[in-house]
């Protein structure tokens, strides 16, 4: 189980256009990830857990494509870290079996993100029951050292180290058992309903949405109804929690100045946001137009990176197979 760097393990469903909770969450922190020479970066596109929503086959692919998209243009850089779709690497199919023969039922039934699903009017399948089990084979399958998850993943990511532990107990050391890496400033990016950001809640602002759209949306973002004139509490705001995402400390000491003082509507704040918004993704924006007219440069992109992530789950799931004896 010797890995020469620590190797950083994150992935992202192409269930929907991505948004800012996706970009604050998981995109920009795994992005930081990568600038730093002793970490191995596996980043996968997730497309066989976005099949437990029943997806139109080809409106996945189409999603698939656009998540790769998304992530170049934002600056991910495939000689350093490995980009891939979760389903081109077979391997993970074994492991999810072996692993589900040793998962007890009852910690499958305790995971609250399937409760929540089910409480929302998703229709129950065995797959989204067993999704931590497929999460669990994901991460251990690359010898994953850290894995940066959003506050609401800690359990699955939990569910993984036991089953990890327990492999290694009934089986001989055989799995790396993984830390979770969550970042509690941009573990939840609000919404424009202020419950956290969402396909589910249809309640997201788009990475690369058209701009005039964006902005309309970003002019809908709920507040309360303070008048303009009086001071407001900057921490019980949605807008200020967006804008400070974008904004460098100072702008944000300035800006939470302006809140306390009173005399600031929350429409200013709203316009600052969209031009925050604008300009940070002004670069992207251009690199995904350029990269949108070379399908064939990602799909080599891709391509290149599954025969990397392949080698090291090749490996893995020998250890695994040889260990319950199988081979």
């Amino acid at each position: 189980m010797t890995v020469s760097k620590r190797r950083v393990l994150s992935g992202i469903q192409p269930s929907g256009t991505l948004h800012l909770g996706n970009y604050f969450g998981m995109m920009k922190p795994a992005l930081e990830m990568q600038a730093d020479p002793d970490n191995q970066c596996f980043y996968f596109i997730a497309d066989y857990h976005a099949l437990t929503q029943t997806p139109d086959p080809e409106l996945l692919r189409k999603r698939g494509r656009e998540v790769a998209l998304d992530f170049l243009a934002c600056g991910l850089d495939p000689e350093r870290t490995v980009l891939f779709r979760q389903s081109d690497i077979a391997e993970i199919m074994q492991l999810t079996w072996v692993l589900s023969c040793l998962t007890p039922l009852g910690l499958l039934e305790r995971c609250h993100s399937y409760k929540d699903k089910v409480s929302r009017g998703l229709i129950p399948n065995a797959g989204l029951f067993n999704y931590p089990i497929l999460m669990a084979a994901d991460i251990l399958i690359y010898d994953s050292h850290l894995v940066p998850v959003g506050r609401d993943q800690k359990q699955h990511l939990e569910v993984t180290r036991d089953l990890a532990q327990k492999f290694n107990h009934q089986y001989g050391e055989c799995l790396l058992v993984p830390e979770a890496i969550i970042r509690d400033e941009t573990a939840v990016v609000p919404g424009l309903d202020g419950q956290k950001m969402s396909k589910s809640y249809d309640n997201y602002i788009e990475i690369f949405g058209d701009e005039k759209a964006v902005r309309k949306k970003i002019m809908r973002i709920k507040t309360d109804s303070t008048p303009v004139e009086e001071p407001k509490n900057p921490d019980r705001c949605n807008l200020f929690a967006i804008y400070k995402l974008f904004a460098a400390p100072a702008e944000i000491r300035e800006m939470r100045a302006a809140y306390e003082r009173g005399g600031l509507g929350y429409g200013q704040v709203k316009q600052a946001i969209f031009e925050k918004y604008r300009e940070h993704f002004a670069a992207a924006r251009q690199r995904r137009l350029s990269l949108a007219a070379n399908p064939e440069q990602l799909e080599e992109i891709l391509r290149a990176g599954a025969e990397k992530a392949r080698a090291v789950a090749q490996k893995v799931l020998h250890r695994v197979l040889t260990a319950v004896g199988i081979k």
